[in-house]
């Protein structure tokens, strides 16, 4: 019989969910499987994934199959790699030692870089969340401005004929103003003979 290791997909529309399992190879999708050896949410961001590390590595080394996603898994979670180790010890390459050590510095290294991405999300986050707070206070104080600018009461502007009016009454009040002035300065024609005659009695 041959298996092979592949996903059931469950949860909702839009938000699936998976199991991933071993089956026998005729057996449909979603149909029934031999062992179920883990979980896989890709929604999540990392995406999470839970597996039985032991028994999946069991199930590859019998030489089930997998499909690409399911390969691609087992790889993250290093599986493969485990495998692959195991393989050299069988050969005499390396050592069971060697394999422990080799492996637990792999997954030291692969736990930092989960957790480098983590906090780079979380930074992200947070970094978005200032940017929304300061488009929303801006937002806010135009939309205060403009409720402020529709309560003030508008000051009419003169127009250009009002104030060529304006101009030209001014005008004529200071010609009016100026032609009064010089009829007061102006000498009255009673106020010479009464120099003369004055002048004709000093004489006599």
């Amino acid at each position: 019989m041959a298996t092979k290791i592949r996903l059931q997909r469950h949860g909702k529309k839009g938000k699936p969910f998976f199991h991933l399992v071993a089956a026998d190879s005729r057996a449909k999708r979603d149909g029934k499987f031999i062992e179920k050896l883990g979980t896989y949410n890709p929604t999540a961001n990392p995406a999470i994934i839970d597996i039985d590390f032991e028994n999946t590595l069991k199930w590859v080394q019998t030489g089930a199959e997998m499909t690409n996603t399911a390969r691609a898994i087992l790889s993250y979670k290093g599986v493969l790699y485990k495998n692959h180790l195991l393989n050299g010890v069988k050969k005499g390459a390396l050592t069971a030692e060697q394999v422990e050590e080799r492996f637990t510095k792999w997954v030291s290294d692969k736990e930092s870089k989960i957790q480098n991405k983590k906090d780079g999300l979380a930074k992200n986050a947070a970094a978005e969340k200032i940017a929304k707070q300061k488009a929303e206070e801006e937002a806010n104080a135009a939309k205060a401005a403009e409720i402020a600018a529709k309560n003030t009461p508008e000051v009419e502007e003169p127009t250009v004929e009002e104030t060529q009016s304006e101009e030209q009454a001014a005008t004529e009040e200071a010609s009016s103003t100026e032609e009064t002035s010089a009829v007061e300065e102006t000498p009255t024609a009673g106020d010479a003979p009464a120099e003369e005659s004055t002048e004709e009695e000093s004489a006599e």
